[in-house]
């Protein structure tokens, strides 16, 4: 990063039903971690990393609405805003998927030395991720990484998680729980994290591992993603690709006269 990035207020955006997701290129928002990293604030900066399924909560829930309002960046990880974006005449550069944010990211810090603290998924994909990372991108460090267990957690619990996470001292927090959950936990915890940048990437812990099977480019560009990840896991995508996809179409189709209105430049 060269030159200083713009105010995130003069970042082309579209707003989806009150929700404004910023139509920004992935190595723009890497720029924009760059930043936080080298201009840390009190708390951290917050990233939201999601497409349909993001806008759908928010939609469905006004306390995950605020969650997501409250976030410095909302890029789209998804192909449904940006051709929502289109739609409304808007110039929408593309996806920015969790993925290619947490690729992008790790080539710059190969060498300028950047570290992480990876949060969520299984000790099994956690440590293929430690080992991937290690062999392609020696610069960057590995300065933590934690499965939380599947089930509830005490008060007790809950302080050392973030004890650790603070002692390690990362540059960013990458938080793999799935959406909703981890924006939740992340702004649950918000006010107790010591890091410059906390973003939640969902199944990207997978993608890097080897775990998951990443969608070739121009499926998900075409915005077939969906397809390629629900035949991969039904069991875990089939109500959000089957029920909450064509709920989030409809909502839309009602509601398009307004979304018109609240983009009107």
């Amino acid at each position: 990063m060269s030159n200083p990035v713009p105010a995130i207020a003069q970042l082309p955006q579209v707003d989806i039903l009150g929700n404004r997701v910023h139509l920004i290129e992935t190595a723009q928002a890497v720029d924009y971690i760059e930043d936080w990293i080298a201009h840390p604030q009190e708390k951290p900066a917050r990233m939201v990393v999601t497409g349909f399924h993001g806008l759908h909560c928010a939609m469905e829930d006004p306390g995950f609405k605020a969650i997501l309002d409250q976030a410095e960046l909302f890029v789209p990880d998804g192909i449904a805003p940006v051709w929502i974006a289109k739609r409304l005449g808007k110039k929408a550069s593309g996806r920015v998927t969790g993925a290619d944010l947490m690729r992008c990211f790790f080539e710059r810090a190969d060498t300028k030395g950047y570290s992480s603290f990876f949060f969520g998924d299984t000790d099994e994909t956690l440590e293929k991720l430690k080992q991937t990372l290690e062999s392609n991108y020696p610069g960057h460090r590995i300065a933590g990484q934690y499965s939380p267990p599947f089930r509830e957690h005490s008060a007790e619990e809950k302080q050392a998680m973030i004890d650790r996470i603070n002692q390690a001292r990362p540059d960013v927090l990458w938080v793999g729980l799935g959406l909703p959950k981890q924006e939740r936990w992340i702004a649950e915890n918000h006010h107790k994290l010591n890091v410059p940048v906390a973003i939640g990437v969902g199944a990207a812990f997978g993608f890097h591992s080897g775990r998951i099977k990443r969608v070739p480019e121009w499926i998900g560009n075409a915005g077939f993603e969906w397809v390629w990840r629900f035949l991969a896991e039904p069991g875990k995508l089939w109500r959000r690709d089957v029920i909450d996809g064509p709920r989030f179409l409809f909502t839309i189709a009602v509601n398009w006269p307004r979304i018109k209105m609240a983009n009107r430049s």
